[in-house]
C-alpha cells in the first residue's frame, strides 16, 4: 500500500489568464490550478524542474499528494492532468483536486508483474504478452495501493492465462468493470513455434489424396 503522503511544494500564482501563465512559463514555472472542496479554486506555480522529475518518476496522477503553498493551509491533493505541449511533450499547465482522505476517487493503478524469471510457462519457452498494464479501482484518496501484484508463477502452462480474479485487491479497493472477468495477460508459444505447426499442417493436407487420385494411379 502507499507509505507516507509526499509533500508538493506551490507558490500562490498572483494573476489569472494566458498572460499571466506566460510569464510563469518565461520565469520557469509551470502554472496550475487547485480546484475542489468546497473552496475557490487556487492558481498556483510550481518549479518546472521539480514537475518534470515527479513525472518521469511516474504514478504522478494516482499519487495523493500533500500540497503545501505558503500562507495556506496544506491540503492533500491528486493530479487529475497534465496538459503538455504538443511538439517538446513539456508539462504546460496542470490541474490539481482537493481531497479528504476518505473521499472516494477512480484510479488507475499499475500492474507490477513479478517473478517472471521463475514463471514455469515462460521457462518452457512461452512468451508473456501484457494485456492490460493498468486497471482502474475505487479507492479511497487516503489509502492509494502503489500497485496490483501478479506472480507469473501461477502460469504453469504455455497457453495459461491470469484474469482479473486472480489478482487480490487492496482492502478498500473495488473494481469499476465489474461486469467481466477480463485478461491481465497471458502466456502463449513463440510465433516461430506456431509458424512451424501451421506449416506442418499444410503439408499433411497436401499429402490427403483427392477423391480419385488414387483409382487413377492404380490404373496407370
Amino acid at each position: 500500500m502507499a507509505g507516507e503522503i509526499p509533500d508538493l511544494h506551490a507558490q500562490e500564482r498572483t494573476g489569472t489568464g494566458k498572460g499571466a501563465a506566460r510569464a510563469a512559463r518565461r520565469a520557469g514555472m509551470v502554472p496550475g490550478i487547485v480546484f475542489g472542496g468546497d473552496v475557490d479554486p487556487l492558481p498556483i506555480n510550481i518549479p518546472f524542474n521539480v514537475l518534470l522529475k515527479r513525472l518521469k518518476k511516474g504514478r504522478f496522477k494516482s499519487t495523493l499528494f500533500n500540497l503545501k503553498v505558503e500562507g495556506q493551509d496544506d491540503v492533500r491533493v491528486i493530479c487529475r492532468d497534465v496538459q503538455r505541449d504538443v511538439v517538446k511533450d513539456l508539462p504546460t499547465h496542470l490541474d490539481l483536486m482537493r481531497l479528504k482522505r476518505t473521499t472516494k476517487i477512480n484510479l488507475f493503478i499499475p500492474i507490477d508483474f513479478q517473478h517472471e524469471e521463475e514463471c514455469p510457462a515462460i521457462t518452457k519457452g512461452g512468451v508473456m504478452t501484457t494485456i492490460r498494464g493498468e486497471v482502474e479501482l475505487l479507492v479511497t484518496a487516503g489509502d492509494i495501493p502503489d500497485a496490483l501484484i501478479v506472480d507469473m508463477r501461477k502460469l504453469v502452462n504455455i497457453g495459461d492465462t491470469i484474469t482479473i480474479s486472480d489478482i487480490d485487491l487492496p482492502e478498500g479497493a473495488d473494481l469499476v468493470i465489474k461486469d467481466r472477468d477480463f485478461m491481465i495477460c497471458n502466456v502463449s508459444a513463440p510465433s516461430a513455434l506456431k509458424s512451424d505447426s501451421d506449416d506442418e499442417d499444410e503439408v499433411e493436407a497436401d499429402e490427403v489424396p483427392v477423391a480419385g487420385e488414387e483409382a487413377e494411379d492404380d490404373a496407370e
